[in-house]
């Protein structure tokens, strides 16, 4: 039995018949029987009821796992970079750019101490990520006090004031500021493990303080009586924070085992002689140092080494361009978000150079498209054709990306960080390992393995130190203008 597409048949019903209603506002109803003979014929058809049958008992996602393709992807990479023991977990919060981000500059710390593990504090990160946030965004109400309360911009600024979502600039800004400390120093609680309850309350200060510097506003107080009105606003603020994470220590005693080849002080370092005759171990004792201390000795991280690389292909987003976002960077005085739109292979390429070379690479993309979650087997693949949603329920859900971009389909919603690379003969990627943060108990002991035309259809961003790039890259990095674009733009999708 020969049966036509849904809407091909749906059209032949003539639920709407521009000849006859041209002007007719009805004519775009549903039409009831037309709907009701769609139902009535669906179970006629086999593949409808097999699909509905497996669909309503697994979800869309187990009952669209193509096993035959999903196996070919194992956790093997000719280029496989030697990572942390420690696999990072973020709970539930929205944390990734944070995780991915501390899990590149922590590559630093195992080369610089000569060590095989390490875990900074994402605690104490978040903790000056939120005040920062807070008091950013108090000086966009600011900036925007002149505007109605309607106006798209200041709606936007209003819809998610604290979220979670983040960048790889921002992270390296609030380390740059604030330091960065062990993990033991400054674990995480209840209210970053799952930071809803936390944000709300967050939000709900923030809404209505900005309510009252645009009160003050509109009864013509001056830039320098609003900001000084923020600035008593703040420290309840830093209160709530206390309260959920913790206060963030000023200074700490660091005592960390340290390997032969370290590269620190060695007044700082003895050897402590265990108690069962082995070998000697020697430890890094720096006492009173501070967080800012600690990244300058022991991360030594030069912000201004690193560059962003985009792919947003579209009429409205030519490559060869920098953007940045308005209103969108949470550190006042930090490096603002700036973002080159290349063509994919430069983003490759560039990742590949890096991890050749034994570095990281942090990079997003929309992570839940085609992702086998939920699957004993295959949760960390993610490919094009490890899923059959289109075999599963008879529709053609294919784009390009660029459309993709315009209609909001993809987005670059999660971070990670390239740890390695499988090149085909051509020496262009054919599969990527990514070092997740979602515990070790996701994909392969927390790792997922990434098909390269899955990467080139939803990846989009890559962050890797200028060395790893070409002269002509750097050269339009280095002197393109920022182009800014509005908060609610599709530019926003690397948000």
């Amino acid at each position: 039995m020969s049966v036509s597409s849904p809407s091909k048949r749906y059209a032949d019903y003539q639920c709407w018949n521009n000849a006859t209603k041209e002007n007719n506002v009805a004519s775009d109803e549903l039409d009831l029987s037309a709907v009701n003979e769609l139902t009535n014929e669906f179970a006629s058809v086999r593949a409808n009821r097999v699909a509905r049958n497996s669909v309503t008992a697994l979800g869309v996602v187990e009952a669209s796992v193509d096993r035959r393709q999903a196996r070919n992807y194992q956790d093997t990479f000719g280029v496989s970079l030697k990572a942390a023991k420690t696999v990072t977990g973020q709970r539930h919060s929205g944390r990734c750019w944070m995780f991915s981000t501390l899990n590149v500059l922590r590559s630093k710390v195992l080369a610089n101490l000569d060590i095989d593990d390490f875990e900074f504090s994402q605690n104490y990160i978040q903790f000056y990520d939120k005040l920062e946030r807070c008091n950013s965004r108090l000086e966009y109400v600011i900036d925007t006090a002149d505007r109605p309360w309607n106006d798209r911009e200041v709606t936007q600024l209003m819809l998610t004031p604290v979220e979670d979502g983040g960048q790889f600039v921002f992270c390296c800004n609030l380390v740059k500021k604030w330091g960065a400390i062990p993990k033991a120093l400054m674990p995480d609680t209840a209210c970053n493990k799952d930071t809803a309850q936390m944000n709300a309350l967050l939000t709900t200060l923030l809404r209505k303080d900005a309510t009252i510097l645009r009160k003050m506003a509109a009864n013509g107080a001056t830039l320098e009586e609003l900001r000084a009105k923020k600035q008593e606003m703040l420290p309840e603020f830093h209160q709530i924070l206390c309260c959920c994470l913790g206060e963030p220590p000023v200074t700490f005693d660091l005592a960390i085992e340290v390997g032969e080849g370290a590269d620190v002080d060695a007044s700082k370092v003895e050897e402590v002689v265990s108690a069962n005759g082995g070998e000697p171990r020697r430890v890094l004792r720096d006492a009173g140092i501070t967080p800012v201390e600690f990244v300058e000795r022991y991360v030594k991280l030069d912000l201004s080494q690193y560059v962003e690389l985009v792919n947003f292909p579209g009429e409205t987003r030519p490559y060869e361009h920098a953007y940045g976002i308005r209103y969108f960077d949470p550190v006042i005085g930090g490096q603002r978000l700036r973002f080159l739109n290349m063509p994919m292979e430069d983003l490759e390429n560039a990742a590949v150079e890096s991890l050749k070379a034994g570095v990281p690479a942090f990079m997003m993309c929309a992570v839940n498209k085609n992702l086998m979650r939920k699957d004993e087997d295959f949760s960390g693949v993610l490919a094009l054709d490890g899923m059959d949603l289109d075999g599963t329920f008879g529709v053609d859900l294919s784009q390009t990306k660029a459309e993709m971009i315009d209609d909001r389909e993809c987005g670059m919603t999660h971070c990670m960080a390239f740890q390695g690379v499988e090149l085909g003969e051509d020496g262009k990627p054919v599969a990527w390992r990514v070092e997740n943060s979602w515990g070790d108990d996701f994909g392969f002991d927390g790792y997922l393995v990434m098909d390269a035309d899955w990467f080139r259809l939803y990846g989009g961003d890559v962050v890797v130190e200028r060395r790893f790039l070409p002269q002509r890259i750097l050269d339009l990095w280095d002197t393109l203008p920022l182009e800014d674009v509005a908060y609610w733009d599709n530019m926003l999708a690397i948000g």
